[in-house]
Order: C-alpha cells, then sequence, then structure tokens
C-alpha cells in the first residue's frame, strides 16, 4: 500500500473486490476492521457501511459477533458452482441480446478490447479482471433483478479459480484463451444481431471450454470424473 491517505469508501470497496478477486485475500480469511478502519481513516459505521455492500455483492460474509470474512469456496460451494453456472451464463447472455443496449454494445466492446490486451501482456490478474468486468457487462444487459445476483455471485468465483488454477506459459491454456477470445467475439456478434438462440449456444460453448479448463487443473491425471455432474 502507499502512504496516500485513502478516505473514500468507493475506494475501498473497489481495493477489497480487486483483493478478493485475485486472491490477495484468500476465500475464508477474516478482514481486520481495526486495520482496516486505521488504514483507511473510516471511522466503524462507513467501514461496516463498506462491508454490508460487499457482503450483499457476494464478496464477504458477516457473522454476528464474529465479524467479517472473506466468501469462501468449499466443496459445497464450487459443486453448486458447477451445477448452476451453466443454467445462469445461458439465461444470462439470451436475455442479453434481447435487452442489450447500443451503449452497453459499445462497453462489451471495449471491454473485449481490453481482454485481448490482457492475454498479450501475460498478466493472470489482470485477464481475470477483465474477463469478469466482460461477463459482468453482459449481466447488466440482461437487466433481470433475479438472474443478476446470482450471476455476480458466480463471476466472483470464477475469477477467484482463475487465479488458483490456471497457469502461465501453458501451451494449451494459451490456445484455451485464445479460443475464448474468439467466443467472447461471437457473443458479442450475437448480441449485438439481437439473436438469443445464438447467445445461448454460445454461452453452453464458452462454458465447456472454461469447465474444461478448470477440470484440467484441478482433476489428477488419469482420474476420469468431470466436474459438474450430480451422480
Amino acid at each position: 500500500m502507499s502512504g496516500k491517505l485513502k478516505t473514500s469508501k468507493s475506494d475501498l470497496v473497489d481495493h477489497l473486490r480487486h483483493a478478493i478477486l485475485t486472491q490477495q485475500l484468500a476465500p475464508g480469511a477474516d478482514l481486520d476492521e481495526m486495520s482496516l478502519s486505521a488504514e483507511w481513516q473510516l471511522s466503524r459505521t462507513p467501514l461496516r457501511d463498506v462491508l454490508r455492500q460487499l457482503a450483499g455483492e457476494g464478496y464477504v460474509d458477516i457473522r454476528q459477533n464474529r465479524g467479517a470474512r472473506v466468501a469462501e469456496m468449499s466443496h459445497r460451494t464450487l459443486r453448486d458452482f458447477f451445477l448452476a453456472a451453466p443454467m445462469i451464463y445461458s439465461a444470462i447472455l439470451r436475455l442479453a441480446a434481447t435487452n442489450a443496449s447500443d451503449i452497453q454494445i459499445a462497453a462489451l466492446k471495449d471491454a473485449q478490447k481490453r481482454f485481448k490486451e490482457t492475454l498479450r501482456n501475460g498478466d493472470i490478474a489482470a485477464r481475470a479482471l477483465a474477463n469478469n468486468h466482460f461477463h459482468d457487462i453482459t449481466g447488466q444487459m440482461a437487466g433481470n433483478v433475479y438472474l443478476l445476483p446470482s450471476f455476480q455471485r458466480l463471476l466472483i468465483d470464477h475469477a477467484r479459480i482463475s487465479m488458483t488454477f490456471f497457469r502461465p506459459r501453458d501451451t494449451e491454456t494459451a490456445r484455451n484463451l485464445d479460443l475464448a477470445s474468439q467466443q467472447h467475439d461471437a457473443i458479442i456478434a450475437a448480441i449485438e444481431a439481437g439473436d438469443a438462440d445464438a447467445a445461448g449456444e454460445l454461452a453452453t460453448a464458452h462454458w465447456n471450454l472454461s469447465r474444461d479448463n478448470i477440470e484440467h487443473y484441478v482433476m489428477p491425471r488419469g482420474l476420469d470424473l468431470p466436474l459438474g455432474t450430480t451422480g
């Protein structure tokens, strides 16, 4: 941290989001409210406002009489992640193709440019955050008050999983990331054309690629037990 005073609640929100997504703050880690209050020059009330906002977004859990901690990634949450992700991603992209505004489409194209830049510089954290931003915009496009909170929670864990398991300078990962970027371009085209069916199909293909990437790094070689199954 620099010596610059940090007094803005919004700055602290952004800082904690970044630290959680990039696993600078590990899943399940306790948040030292006294240290945060002193470092960011915030009294208890605005600090609690920050933590409540982050809890509402799915970044932290607030436990009565035990303080706040970073949202966990347990066996149960990861199982739920793999079961729910394909359904939610598909619904979000179908709605995005139906509801997206021209301004949102322009923002999505800008986000894709940023994502491509991160592929060139090889920064895993920057790439995870850029991918998160791309998909967050599709969630805003969908405009569904019931789906959006679940989708944003998925994006948090997707970014954290990426930080944990994806390896830099791995040839297969590089190929898959290039394919993911191509799928991003196709998603933009489907949304811009208002083609909900194509967007839904791309959501499935994009999720399958992501799932395969994760399985490649979390499953021991020779162990054929696909994640995301209910059996």
